[in-house]
């Protein structure tokens, strides 16, 4: 199955000396000041003294970080050696850019059965096998892009909130990710409805923190206001699917602290499929999170390095999103319903006619006029393919598969006005006996979507740690770490190994070891 994967983006450098103004003929304006975001930790006390110098120097506050005496201000580059002089600084950091992991689109697949679904990363992290009667002593904070509160299988939820200026009511979901974090974490045991997430019993009790808004990224102080936030609220796991490859002191301060008070953070992994360490997940304070498939394999887009403690599913992972935000294909030949996937970018709509043999969808064919398309994988770009259907009169495309399984398609930035799904193999070689049936193809909105990424592993481990502690509420977070690594399951290479830590987490096996061989056994 072709997935796409979110990669964080570089975090940008600090300019501490200013590029020298190129002189214009016949004007005496010189160019702008080049300005530069930094974090400015500072004296207990000394707030005002620093938003004066900060303000002389031309520049402005845009975060005063909660909990914290510090604060992000964006200044002309030149002032940074008058600031960094000033006796009240303790010190001056970039303020890196953190992004969600993982904003992939929904995966295609087989079309969701009606009633209850048990997604299998549930099964994989043995959640089905600890019911979540307990959860109640526990909270999980979740640092992301939002929660539908709206959402038919998590509204009935114990949850409360934090907005970050600028990204809007933290109830609310421009991007998805967070919506999809939280359903794995605990979509409702409703039954006839969706999915189930880990902790599924409307017991655990969730505090959201939102940092992403619709355009994805956040600042390195954000997410330190944020942690804090969490603390506040008295948040026991904080739950992290975001990162970014440069560390920051200020950062590292908030959940160093916030492990010493008896918060466990988990942050995930990355995406880019190297050795490179991201944050916050880097951080000792914080657990990294790698991702598995659902046949307890690395999942090649996962980040691997010695950092890497535990393993979590993140490869085809079905969870909520905001109502109305997915979509799923749907296919029926000759009265035969075939599992399809809805191609993105393909119009919301349905289209019924006969079943045509469009070839490789390589070139016109006006044999296709008024007609379902059926197009074989390969040659040429889907977008081709379903807009040379289109062109000759088509009225619905099915690409199946030219190897073996399923896939994802999509249409990228060009415009279709034909419904168009994909197919396996399989089922497209079924298809090529039924040419001249009538065919039925149709994409239509959901409320769930397949994502992939170590942004998807995170909330499993996160909501089992939370799962497991309500058992033991007396261990301490360090005893619960230590607790959990030690029951993981064991893959890869005998032993902690970069790509799976000391493994795939496991709620039963760290239930029942805890309660054979006491806390932090």
């Amino acid at each position: 199955m072709a997935n796409k994967h979110t990669r964080a983006s570089k975090p940008l450098s600090i300019c501490l000396t200013a590029l020298v103004a190129a002189g214009v003929f016949g004007s005496a304006q010189a160019a702008p000041p080049e300005t530069t975001r930094v974090i400015v930790a500072f004296k207990p006390g000394s707030a005002a003294s620093i938003k004066s110098a900060v303000s002389a120097a031309k520049g402005a506050v845009k975060h005063e970080i909660f909990g914290m005496n510090a604060m992000a201000v964006e200044v002309p580059a030149v002032a940074l050696k008058g600031l960094e002089n000033n006796p009240n600084v303790e010190y001056i950091e970039e303020d890196a850019v953190r992004r969600p992991f993982a904003l992939s689109t929904p995966s295609t697949g087989t079309p969701y059965a009606s009633g209850q679904q048990v997604p299998y990363g549930i099964k994989l992290v043995q959640a089905d096998q600890l019911p979540d009667t307990v959860a109640a002593n526990r909270k999980v904070c979740i640092i992301d892009s939002g929660y539908d509160r709206s959402h038919e299988d998590l509204s009935s939820n114990p949850v409360s909130g934090d907005n970050d200026a600028g990204t809007g009511n933290w109830y609310t979901d421009e991007n998805h990710h967070g919506t999809h974090v939280a359903g794995t974490i605990a979509a409702i045991n409703n039954s006839g409805v969706g999915v189930v997430g880990v902790a599924s019993n409307k017991q655990l009790k969730l505090h959201i923190v939102k940092v992403f808004g619709k355009d994805g990224w956040a600042y390195s102080s954000t997410l330190a206001s944020a942690a804090n936030k969490c603390g506040a609220a008295g948040a026991n796991v904080i739950s992290m699917s975001l990162g970014g490859g440069r560390k920051t002191t200020t950062e590292q301060k908030a959940f160093d602290t916030l492990l010493s008070k008896g918060v466990l953070s988990f942050a995930a992994a990355g995406n880019d499929g190297n050795r490179v360490v991201s944050y916050p997940a880097g951080y000792a304070s914080v657990v990294m999170v790698g991702a598995v498939d659902e046949n307890k394999q690395w999942a090649s887009f996962s980040q691997y390095n010695s950092s890497v403690e535990l393993a979590g599913p993140g490869v085809s992972v079905l969870s909520t999103v905001p109502m109305g935000a997915g979509i799923e294909g749907a296919l029926t030949v000759g009265g035969v319903a075939y599992a399809a996937g809805a191609m993105e970018g393909s119009p919301v709509k349905s289209a019924s006619a006969p079943l045509y043999n469009f070839g490789l969808g390589d070139k016109t064919d006006s044999g296709a006029a008024g007609k379902v398309c059926l197009i074989q994988r390969g040659s040429v770009d889907f977008a081709v393919k379903v807009s040379n259907c289109q062109s000759s009169g088509g009225v619905g495309a099915v690409v199946y598969n030219n190897v073996a399984g399923a896939f994802g398609g999509t249409l990228g930035t060009t415009v279709t006005g034909i419904p168009s799904v994909t197919a396996t193999d399989t089922d497209g070689a079924a298809m090529l006996k039924q040419l001249g049936q009538s065919a039925t193809v149709a994409v239509k909105t959901t409320n769930y979507a397949y994502y992939d990424g170590t942004s998807m592993a995170t909330p499993h481990v996160s909501a089992v740690a939370a799962l497991v502690w309500s058992y033991f509420p007396t261990c301490t977070a360090a005893q619960m770490r230590t607790s959990l690594n030690n029951s993981a399951l064991d893959l890869g290479s005998a032993g902690r190994d970069t790509k799976y830590g000391y493994g795939l987490v496991q709620a039963k096996a760290a239930h029942d070891r805890i309660a054979s061989l006491g806390c932090g056994k």
